[in-house]
């Protein structure tokens, strides 16, 4: 499989050409399970990004695949029994992606700041095991007493510290999420584009019958038709439904922002993921989780009504996680000056009960008088009789409206949306990345209803619990003895032992075609040959169009290897620029993009000041 500059063009030209089954807009998690099940199925489906596949929302995440133990603390079993069921699935499908990791929880005796109690936690856990199917294996809870706790974790607050609980839970790479169902689907005959963008509707009547968009790199505008267009654009979601110029259509997200801080593992030293409460009586929880040889941590929740392109963390951000994480780790004194890599991401969330029923959650709705406001406005705003500040007032008036009946952004529902509207758009949105797959096979299932009752074509869905993405098409429960396998692959292609390790853990199977590229190639200049071959690769059938989608997104670099990206970013531009066919302008505009991503990190505007 090509995937790369050079398909490209033949893929515009098809998307151009022909009239899709279904059109998928927004390349994140929702979209790349969407369109890896619709593929699979059968279905002439073609996707647009109007960044890089997953750089809106889905590789900002925390990075778990998160059981929701907390949820517990209410005994909501159905939700946990869901979350850890589908956990499992994913596991199933994209062995090569999550990977347990046992998650420590402290308990605290701060009178109504924590979560759990000893006893408590020990209930939720055993609970937690038996709806995770873990019981009786290495996995299963355990406790620990204060002085196990200290001894594990020499830098955790010791006072009030009553012991702490031991569970599974798996961490996860999500842009390697995205990529490789991205991949899968093309594979499987989608017509995949990133750095397109949907500027209008195509209509027949009022009914949308294709999308209008610009490519973002050749500046051309086109239209591509299809017989469904589904929008899974996550914050952007009511955006995309907002270029519908024919009608209002009223708001239902409401995206909070969450920040993750890297610091040196030796100034954080957690062993394992370790979940634990603010301690400022606001209902949060924060993690800190060791990854290559850092420590992160995060998140804050905070409604957002910013860029949404480039969300931005601010001084109140930093000074909120600094004052948790030292409060909990009261020796470690972290300061922003030891903060070596950031990110920042929203969430998709949906503000009211309409959009939560479709996952179980039911938190809160909007006003009438709101409601009708939105409307009121939006309409106004379509016939040019109000501008976007009166808008935005009605808005910041709805959020206001909201916090009035306490809806905290932390309450505001995790549940996800799907709805038809009278123009015939599908929007698939909310939900959290665990449960990608399961929203996207709901949005199938109204697909294939919709193309029977619409077009009559029968199409059969694929069973997608059983469908393994790109790269993890081996025996999930044998995970470690198939990474050795790879690895003995990658040294006899001329790597090291550690490099081959790396990759085959990294990429799953698809490290086999890494390592045949090293054996075939030579190593750009300032490069070593394992950095060269996964380069080459992502260039070659991970569609990399800049230094960015290979340093931030296809790999760890910028966030969990800062302290050797510096020595590798000139290389990079060398060879991405050589392959692409860049002028010397546009290596130099490149350059400077990259740079403020990697200032951004770095936190460099905050620690000036």
């Amino acid at each position: 499989m090509t995937f790369s500059i050079k398909s490209r063009k033949e893929t515009i030209d098809e998307l151009k050409s022909q009239t899709l089954d279904l059109l998928i807009i927004g390349g994140g998690i929702t979209g790349a399970g969407v369109a890896v099940q619709a593929a699979a199925s059968g279905i002439k489906t073609g996707l647009i990004e109007m960044q890089d596949f997953s750089e809106g929302t889905s590789s900002r995440s925390t990075k778990l695949v998160h059981g929701g133990i907390r949820y517990l603390k209410n005994f909501d079993v159905e939700v946990v029994a869901d979350t850890v069921t589908e956990r499992a699935v994913i596991q199933g499908i994209a062995p090569h992606i999550p990977k347990p990791d046992p998650m420590l929880l402290p308990i605290y005796d701060d009178e109504g700041a924590t979560t759990f109690d000893m006893f408590s936690v020990k209930i939720a856990m055993d609970l937690y095991d038996q709806l995770a199917g873990v019981k009786g294996t290495k996995y299963e809870n355990y406790t620990l007493t204060p002085e196990q706790v200290i001894e594990r974790e020499p830098y955790i607050k010791t006072e009030g510290l009553q012991g702490a609980g031991v569970y599974l839970d798996f961490r996860n790479n999500d842009a390697r999420l995205v990529i490789d169902n991205i991949k899968k689907a093309v594979e499987d005959g989608a017509l995949a584009a990133s750095k397109v963008k949907a500027t209008g509707f195509v209509y027949e009547g009022q009914k949308i019958v294709g999308v209008k968009v610009r490519d973002e790199i050749t500046k051309e505008i086109f239209e591509i038709k299809a017989k469904l267009v589904i929008n899974t654009s996550g914050p952007w979601a009511d955006r995309v439904r907002e270029l519908n110029f024919t009608r209002a259509v009223a708001p239902f997200m409401r995206p909070t922002k969450g920040i993750h801080l890297v610091v040196d593992a030796k100034k954080l030293p957690v062993p394992q993921p370790t979940y634990f409460d603010t301690g400022k009586h606001d209902g949060r929880m924060v993690f800190a989780i060791p990854r290559e040889e850092k420590t992160y941590f995060g998140t804050t929740d905070t409604d957002y009504q910013g860029d949404y392109n480039d969300p931005t963390i601010t001084q109140d951000d930093v000074d909120y996680l600094l004052d948790v994480i030292n409060h909990r780790f009261p020796t470690a004194n972290i300061t922003i000056d030891d903060v070596e890599s950031s990110w920042a991401g929203l969430r998709p969330l949906i503000s009211g009960n309409s959009g939560s029923d479709y996952n179980g959650g039911d938190n809160g709705t909007i006003s009438d008088k709101s409601f009708e406001d939105v409307i009121d406005v939006v309409t106004k705003f379509k016939e040019k009789q109000a501008d976007r500040n009166q808008v935005e007032h009605v808005l910041n008036n709805l959020e206001s409206s909201l916090e009035e009946k306490e809806l905290s952004p932390s309450a505001v529902s995790r549940g996800s949306s799907l709805e038809r509207e009278e123009d015939g758009l599908i929007t698939l949105a909310g939900g959290k990345i665990t449960d990608y797959r399961k929203m996207a096979t709901g949005a199938i299932q109204l697909i294939v209803q919709l193309l029977k009752e619409e077009y009559g074509m029968e199409i059969t869905p694929i069973d997608s619990k059983h469908y393994p993405i790109s790269g993890g098409d081996f025996d999930p429960t044998k995970v470690e003895e198939k990474v050795e396998e790879l690895t003995q692959l990658g040294v006899e292609a001329g790597l090291s032992e550690e490099e081959a390790r790396y990759i085959a853990d990294f990429y799953g199977t698809n490290a086999v075609k890494v390592f045949d590229i090293a054996k075939n190639m030579d190593a750009f200049d300032g490069l070593s040959l394992a950095e060269s071959a996964r380069l080459k690769y992502g260039l070659e059938e991970e569609m990399v169009l800049t230094p960015a989608d290979y340093l931030v997104r296809r790999t760890n670099h910028l966030l969990f290897e800062r302290d050797s990206l510096d020595e590798l970013v000139a290389p990079v531009i060398n060879a991405i620029a050589e392959y692409l066919g860049w002028s010397d302008d546009e290596k130099v505009k490149q350059t400077a993009q990259l740079q403020h991503i990697i200032d951004e990190s770095d936190l460099k505007d905050l620690k000036k000041g």
